[in-house]
């Protein structure tokens, strides 16, 4: 629990972003941008091998707009959340579209 609590501590210094939330914000903001690209090879009509052109081009954009997000987090435990809580979403409605056919 103290750990917790740590976590929602803010830093100190505006001037560190500190490994936690770089570590966050590149591996997030990767997974975000994935799990975002997934899904919009099945929202976009068509087959997967048509429809992958689009989300490829806007895949590097979106991991660099999703890491900024994190790592600009007041907070570790924002910056944990930011990460997590996008690519929990993004992978429940993936995983609804596929079982749903």
């Amino acid at each position: 629990m103290t750990y917790l609590k740590h976590l929602k501590l803010p830093e100190k210094s505006g001037n560190k972003i500190g490994l936690f939330r770089t570590l966050c914000a590149v591996f997030g903001g990767l997974s975000v941008a994935y799990l975002g690209m997934t899904l919009l090879i099945y929202i976009i009509p068509g087959t997967p091998g048509e429809s992958i052109v689009i989300p490829l081009l806007f895949n590097t954009l979106a991991w660099a707009i999703a890491a900024l997000w994190i790592v600009v987090a007041p907070t570790r435990w924002s910056a944990l959340m930011r990460s997590l809580v996008p690519s929990v979403l993004f992978l429940m409605i993936i995983i609804g579209l596929v079982v749903k056919g």
